[in-house]
């Protein structure tokens, strides 16, 4: 069943909102453009209104911070089964895409702008050309849907595709309009869905994760080391997929630019990091009173989209950053957390149960 809101103004007599409806889809669009956090907060807008070669125009492109694109269709009113096979037929031209016509793409929606220059502002780390587009996701934009389109997005979803919708609903209060926004699916489902990078020979998954800890100011890997934990924050995008881990998973661990530190076992779930503890000689207490090495987005700390969130862990072998395991070839991805299906992933494992002998200890 779509989702549907209500809303109501506070008061002693609360008083019903009407719902209303957008004069166009355009003004959507354009408000999407002025403010992408309607959208989504973790994306950055790269394209708008490209042609895709065969009679089809997109709305919208995004890309998220591990280089997936996300395909965005916007349609004002109730959405029918149509408008899901329009979509997949434009992702199939989106995968298709090369990374000089990706950034070329961007110069026409950023006139003078530099997609590797404004990628490194946005996200603070590099963007990588061969792993530009490994994967994609699919959203629709609508007010609702019709069965039929929800149950063929359930279904797409459950057999792993990357698609979601975000609804949006128009109220009228006094002479102006109010918005919002909910999901059909957490849209962790869809990012761990891309996460998986099945680029290439696809195959089952070996059920080990993936774990890419991005030692720096924000944390610290001597201190994941002697506390047992992993992490991430700064964004839901950065910590939600640690939600995918449960007790007794077996984690490898990679720090991006210096090659995989170690091998551990889940012992808890994700917490965030006010209420998570680490073991020190004085008893159990919160990281930030543990150590200095590291901020944890300190910042956040009252913020559980943003925050600090810390996956505990009992090692089975670790080295220091300076003896990481490097090699050309290992998987590597910008996701938190991600459970491959690639052939590379396999490889990947078989080689680091070389580097890590003590790996089932």
């Amino acid at each position: 069943m779509s989702i549907r809101s209500a809303l109501w103004k506070v008061g002693v007599q609360p008083q019903q909102l009407s719902e209303s409806v957008l004069p166009s889809e355009r003004l959507l669009e354009d408000m999407i453009i002025a403010a992408p956090g309607l959208l989504s907060d973790e994306w950055m807008l790269i394209g708008r209104q490209e042609g895709t070669g065969f009679n089809g125009r997109i709305d919208l492109l995004a890309i998220a911070p591990d280089g997936a694109l996300i395909l965005i269709e916007i349609k004002r009113d109730r959405t029918s089964r149509e408008v899901v096979a329009q979509a997949l037929d434009y992702a199939s031209w989106v995968q298709s895409l090369k990374a000089p016509e990706i950034a070329a793409m961007y110069g026409r929606f950023a006139t003078g702008r530099d997609l590797a220059h404004d990628f490194r502002a946005r996200f603070d780390h590099d963007l990588d050309e061969d792993r530009l587009n490994e994967n994609h996701q699919i959203v629709i934009v609508a007010s609702e849907l019709d069965p039929s389109t929800e149950r063929i997005i359930n279904y797409l979803s459950e057999r792993e595709i990357a698609i979601n919708v975000l609804f949006f609903q128009v109220f009228t209060i006094g002479g102006e309009q109010l918005i919002s926004r909910s999901w059909l699916q957490d849209p962790l489902q869809a990012q761990a869905i891309a996460a998986s990078a099945r680029t290439g020979p696809a195959e089952s998954w070996n059920n080990e994760y993936y774990h890419s800890y991005g030692a720096g100011e924000s944390r610290s890997w001597e201190d994941a080391q002697q506390y047992g934990f992993i992490s991430g924050g700064g964004g839901a995008w950065y910590s939600r997929t640690l939600k995918q881990l449960s007790p007794g998973d077996r984690v490898w661990v990679n720090v991006p630019g210096c090659g995989y530190v170690g091998v551990g076992r889940v012992t808890g779930l994700a917490q965030a990091a006010l209420d998570f503890r680490v073991v020190t000689p004085e008893g159990p207490k919160c990281i930030y009173d543990a150590s200095n090495r590291a901020s944890y987005h300190s910042e956040y700390i009252d913020d559980p989209e943003h925050c600090e969130y810390f996956v505990p862990i009992e090692w089975l072998q670790t080295v220091p950053l300076d003896k990481a395991a490097q090699e050309l070839g290992l998987f590597g991805n910008q996701n938190t957390v991600c459970r491959p299906t690639t052939t590379k992933w396999r490889t990947t494992v078989e080689r680091l149960k070389v580097f890590f002998p003590q790996f089932d200890n």
